[in-house]
């Protein structure tokens, strides 16, 4: 895999991973909701404006470009378990921007899903 290959997968996933943080930001802001048909238009207007939300729908947008040119020069079998490490990228920032726990359980898993993708990567 030569480096702009590289570059495409990485950015691919680094932008997939911003999209799900700014949405998991965006209903931090808007808080637990439910949806009814009378809260359906006030609700959606709410996801619909919130700024969190739509960067992270930007960033999802952006990222199915990225990620179709990635695979336009990369095999599927390598590229797609390379997005694994998006779960590495929102366990971490996660952790550090909205508190959730990451304990010895999420670092053993983040550790198998490191060396896992170390290993496909390596029978290229």
């Amino acid at each position: 895999m030569n480096a702009i290959s590289f570059s495409l997968i990485l950015a691919g996933v680094i932008l997939n991973a911003a999209g799900q943080l700014l949405l998991k930001a965006g209903t931090n802001a808007v808080g637990h909701f439910d949806f009814h048909l009378d809260n359906v238009l006030p609700i959606g207007l709410k996801l619909a404006f919130n700024p969190f939300i739509l960067s992270g729908m930007v960033a999802y947008g952006v990222s199915l470009v990225v990620w179709i040119m990635a695979l336009s020069r990369v095999p599927v079998s390598i590229a797609y378990p390379m997005l694994s490490i998006g779960y590495v990228i929102n366990a971490f920032i996660a952790w550090h921007w909205f508190g959730e726990p990451l304990g010895a359980q999420k670092l053993l898993g983040i550790g198998c899903i490191v060396l896992g993708v170390y290993v496909i990567t390596r029978s290229a």
